[in-house]
């Protein structure tokens, strides 16, 4: 995975994906933590993005999803633990084969990152405002999904979280 230290500061190359079914979008979270994110993970040394994505979401769920097109690249900014971070993210549209039964599985269903549990929770957007979530600019991008690329600089100085924006596992 693409993660580099130095001193009480991190580099991490993240992928992530945003999957919308029914007015709703996918988020998850590890059992220990308090805030949500979008499902996906740290791309390895010469993995495409997508390519990184749909691995995740293999291992993650045991599902091979479509990877629609890219909505977003994110310099996120934020500090967790005593370190400054800065992640470089690559947001895409996602889509589920409907073959697959996530959206039957329920309102939340478990996933696993390694040892880890991840809670996985369809979220409504009319309510995404009542939640936690890292980055936060997710809150109000989640209801306006962009018809083109767009580039993100986004500082969540003080934000703690760091679990599921690609340092957890």
């Amino acid at each position: 995975m693409i993660t580099f230290d130095r001193e009480d500061m991190r580099f991490t190359y993240r992928i992530a994906g945003v999957a919308l079914h029914e007015g709703r979008v996918l988020l998850h979270r590890a059992g220990h933590e308090d805030f949500w994110s979008l499902p996906g993970g740290r791309c390895e040394m010469r993995e495409p993005s997508g390519d990184a994505l749909r691995r995740e979401m293999r291992e993650e769920l045991g599902v091979d999803v479509t990877v629609d097109r890219l909505l977003w690249v994110v310099e996120n900014f934020f500090h967790y633990a005593e370190r400054q971070c800065h992640e470089l993210g690559l947001y895409y549209l996602m889509s589920f084969p409907a073959a697959a039964g996530l959206h039957e599985r329920g309102e939340t269903f478990i996933g696993q990152e390694g040892e880890m549990e991840l809670i996985f929770r369809w979220h409504d957007l009319a309510t995404i405002n009542d939640l936690r979530i890292y980055p936060s600019f997710l809150c109000d991008r989640l209801m306006a999904i962009p018809a083109s690329v767009e580039h993100i600089t986004h500082f969540d100085e003080g934000s703690g979280g760091d679990a599921l924006l690609g340092f957890g596992a």
